[in-house]
Formats: C-alpha cells, sequence, structure tokens
C-alpha cells in the first residue's frame, strides 16, 4: 500500500473527481459513508456521538457523519466551531442537509459553550484535516484542550486535529487531538507511523472511498505500508522436486558465555524459515546446549570457551547472520573484522555486531553492500551517534542507508526498512507482546533464513519482518501479550507462512 504526501492526496481527490467524474461533495459522502459503515460495526444503535466539526472539508466529513449516523438510528449532536468567517462549499452543502433534520447543532466560539459531555458518549473528531502547517491557537487549541482532557473515547476522521501529515517536529504536541482510532482515506499518513506522533492517531483503519485506480497505479512515491497482499507475491513456492541444498545453507555467528540462548532463538528461527542447512559457529560453551536444543543444527565451535575469537569460513554459505549475544570482546572484534574482509555477500548483522560497527565505525565501510542491519532505537542512536525521532529519525535512516549501500531495519511498532536507492517499506504486523528479551534474536535468525534462500535482500527485507510481526500476533491470540516470550514467536512462524499462503490461494 502507498504512503502518499498530503499534496499528494489533494492530487488524488482531484483527479478522482475530474476523471471519474464526480462531484467533490459526491467524494464526500463516500467517505462519510465508509466511516459510518465501520462505526456501525462497532457500536450498537443508540449511542450517543458528539461531532465537533471545523469549518472545512474535515467538518463537511463530520456533518455528513452525522447526518447518515442519525439515519440509520444513532444519537448525535452536533458542535460547529467559529474558527474562520469562511467555510467551504462542500461544507455549507452538508449542513444545510444536516439542518432539515432533528439533530442538535451548538454553534462554539468559546470552550465553555460546549458544556459538560457525559462519558459514555464517544467524541468524533472532524474539526481541521491534513492541510495544517502550524500548530494550533485560539478557539482550535482551547477546544482540542478540553477534549483531551475528558475521559470520552475520541474517533478521529481522516487525521487527529493539529497532527500534521509528515514531518512534526516544529509542531506543538499539546495542541494536537489524542485520539483512540483514527478513520482514515485510502492511505496511511506518514505520521502515523512514527512513535512521537503515532500515538495521537491511536488505532487507524484505512478506508477505500474509491479514489480512481490509475492515479493510486501511477503515482509515485518512496514510502510504502506492507499488507498481506504484499508479502504473499514475494512468497516463494517450494518445489516438489526439491532437497535441502536448493534452499541454501546458512551461517549463524551468535552467543557467548551467559548469552547462547541468543544463539538458540536466532538459529531456530532460520530453520523455521525455510533455509536448508544451517551452521552456527559459537563459543565452545555452548556446544552442548546447541545440540541439544536443536539438534537440525550443525554446530561449529570456536576456538575460545566464552567468547567468538576467530571465524573461518571453510565452505561457501548462502547467507550469513552475525551478532545475538556475541558480545564485544576485543577479540570478538577482531573476529567480526576478519569476517567481513573474508566475504562480499550481503550479511544479517544484529545487536552487539551493531554495537561493534558503532563503537569502531572505520568497520563500516567493510561492510557488503547489500547487507541487512536491524538495529532497535537505541542501537540506531549508537550507530549514527545523534538522537532523534520521528521525521527526522527516518532522514538519518534514509542517508545512512544510501551512504553505506545497506538495508537498515529499524525496529518498532511500525518496524521501518530502509533501502540504499531511498525506498522506505513500513510493516503493520506486531503486538506489544514482542516487545520481549529474544524477539530481535528471532528477526535476525528468520531473515538469514530467508536470505539463504535465494531471495533479495530486500525481499528478505520485507517478508521477514512481515512473517515475524504475525507470528507475533498469532502467538498472543493464544497467551496474550504480556505472557509472550521469544520461543514463542518461533513457534509460531509455521503458522505465519501457512497464513500468508492462504492468501495467495
Amino acid at each position: 500500500m502507498k504512503i502518499l504526501s498530503v499534496e499528494q492526496i489533494r492530487e488524488a481527490d482531484a483527479y478522482t473527481i475530474k476523471k471519474e467524474p464526480i462531484k467533490s461533495v459526491e467524494l464526500m459522502e463516500r467517505a462519510a459513508i465508509a466511516c459510518v459503515e465501520h462505526i456501525m460495526d462497532s457500536y450498537p444503535k443508540g449511542q450517543l456521538f458528539s461531532i465537533f466539526c471545523g469549518k472545512g472539508n474535515n467538518g463537511g466529513d463530520g456533518l455528513a457523519i452525522a447526518r447518515l449516523l442519525h439515519q440509520r438510528g444513532y444519537k448525535v449532536e452536533v458542535f460547529e466551531l467559529n474558527h474562520s468567517a469562511d467555510s467551504s462549499d462542500d461544507y455549507n452543502s452538508n449542513k444545510s442537509l444536516l439542518k432539515a433534520l432533528p439533530v442538535s447543532i451548538t454553534e462554539v466560539n468559546l470552550v465553555s459553550d460546549i458544556g459538560e459531555i457525559e462519558p459514555y458518549t464517544i467524541i468524533i473528531d472532524a474539526i481541521l484535516g491534513s492541510g495544517i502547517t502550524r500548530p494550533l491557537d485560539g478557539l482550535l487549541a482551547s477546544v482540542v484542550n478540553a477534549i483531551n482532557h475528558t475521559a470520552n473515547k475520541v474517533i478521529a476522521i481522516d487525521i487527529p486535529t493539529g497532527l500534521f501529515g509528515e514531518d512534526n517536529s516544529r509542531n506543538n504536541f499539546s495542541r494536537i487531538i489524542k485520539a483512540n482510532e483514527t478513520l482514515t482515506f485510502q492511505f496511511p499518513k506518514l505520521s502515523f507511523l512514527f512513535p512521537d506522533s503515532g500515538t495521537y492517531v491511536g488505532d487507524f483503519t484505512v478506508l477505500d472511498i474509491g479514489i480512481h485506480p490509475t492515479f493510486i497505479n501511477e503515482v509515485k512515491t518512496n514510502y510504502s505500508f506492507t499488507k498481506r497482499s504484499d508479502v504473499s507475491r514475494l512468497l516463494k513456492s517450494r518445489d516438489k522436486f526439491s532437497h535441502k541444498g536448493t534452499y541454501g545453507h546458512a551461517l549463524l555467528v551468535a552467543g557467548s558465555y551467559g548469552k547462547i540462548g541468543a544463539a538458540v532463538l536466532s538459529a531456530e528461527a532460520v530453520i523455521r524459515s525455510g533455509a536448508g542447512l544451517l551452521t552456527t559457529h559459537i563459543p565452545s560453551c555452548g556446544y552442548q546446549i546447541m545440540q541439544t536444543a536443536l539438534p537440525e543444527a550443525m554446530v561449529e565451535v570456536d576456538t575460545a570457551e566464552k567468547e567468538i575469537t576467530s571465524i573461518t569460513l571453510n565452505k561457501e554459505y548462502d547467507a550469513i547472520g552475525i551478532g545475538p549475544g556475541i558480545g564485544g570482546d576485543g577479540t570478538t572484534v577482531k573476529a567480526f573484522e576478519k569476517l567481513l574482509k573474508l566475504t562480499k555477500r550481503p550479511m544479517v548483522i544484529d545487536a552487539d555486531a551493531l554495537n561493534i560497527l558503532a563503537s569502531h565505525q572505520d568497520l563500516l565501510k567493510l561492510v557488503p553492500e547489500n547487507s541487512i542491519l536491524t538495529p532497535h532505537p537505541k542501537e540506531f542512536e549508537r550507530l549514527i551517534g545523534k538522537k532523534s525521532k520521528g521525521y527526522e529519525q527516518l532522514e538519518l535512516q534514509l542517508a545512512f542507508a544510501k551512504k553505506h549501500k545497506v538495508y537498515v531495519v529499524l525496529k518498532g511498532t511500525y518496524t521501518c526498512i530502509s533501502t540504499p536507492d531511498g525506498k522506505v517499506y513500513f510493516n503493520s504486523t506486531g503486538t506489544s507482546g514482542m516487545a520481549t528479551g529474544g524477539s530481535g534474536d528471532v528477526l535476525t535468525g528468520v531473515i538469514t533464513g530467508l536470505l539463504s534462500q535465494r531471495y533479495t535482500p530486500l525481499e528478505a527485507a520485507i517478508t521477514g519482518v512481515y512473517i515475524h510481526g504475525l507470528a507475533g500476533e498469532l502467538a498472543a491470540e493464544n497467551i496474550g501479550d504480556e505472557a509472550m516470550i521469544a520461543s514463542d514467536i518461533t513457534g509460531n512462524l509455521g503458522n505465519a507462512f501457512s497464513e500468508i499462503k492462504k492468501a495467495t490461494e
């Protein structure tokens, strides 16, 4: 699914209106119908909605939603914010239609005009859309503050009022509606996917309002939101007459004294992601643990007992993953440097291997082109030497990927994959239960396993991140988020593959 800029979304509306053709107020009606149908799936008739409307087209959406909800048996009251002397034509059209119905419309000149909203009432935010470019002030800021201080559930229409569509680094976060849910149209907004701004969005649903398919197909963007249909097209089928050699031989360098569990978690994920063969290179202290925990893996022990000190490539591997639990001992740093010099094949680099790169920046020039780096935010911060968040962090991530010609998988709620050619892919799967030790080790294994099967680095990153997140969702369905551990994710990888295959049948 494409992610468009605010300007491109305006162009999409205009293109649809011209080419279909359709009146703008009719497109607004489509958007309102989509919202109401979603609301009807979630709330019983008789539920009271307090709908706050600005005087632009977002407010017009709100007025149309009020009319449609009333006609379908819901209780509705409307608060019209008098923040501007002007109002849009489509707003005026919908206000005329609504005034013909017995629906309360309260003009708000001061916050006190709102009165008390009952706790069970659901607030619908249709004050301002995505076109704003500066923080709110005056009446708008006061109303937003008042809504945020209620205990009522808030549903934002298209975008929470006050939130910018892309870069919110200069916004005033105290003047943004904090929604529980956002119903957005056709495309997610970029700002929904960043932790600092996404928290104001709550859960978001992308509603199809019939934007012209030609525009959707032809519009260019560097940003995408990965859905199941995208991954189902990438997933390779397994040939009936294949053998273990068909699916590649992966090498996983992992573990140190006290952290052999990281190696085991990552190794099992490599195999459960479909790799034909796996060799693990671990310290000798982990030999019996690995052989017992995962008999399917071959074990190559280091000359040292407690850490990685020497890595030799005795054969040609189809993929190499390194990092989970290896620590940062000086001899391990040298071993990693030697490995980087021995191979030109793209690698999967995670965890302690990333910390080594961060503290020995000269090694970055040795990282093979098109390698996949999988940092969490703190590891990324160490790599670039700067704290960042939101849109600024994305720009730094893109610059790093381009400079070093690598793929960066920045882990998070919507894990973000940046490519050497400036593309960005946000992931749509996952759950808060995956915020647990070892989850990243499993992801390293999944991506390494896919890379060994000759997925391209981009395919391995996109598919691996999606499957990893889906496995977490499936685990949460059975045991909940709080009780989830990393091995539960691994245990559901097979179910995740099966779910994706169903989409292709």
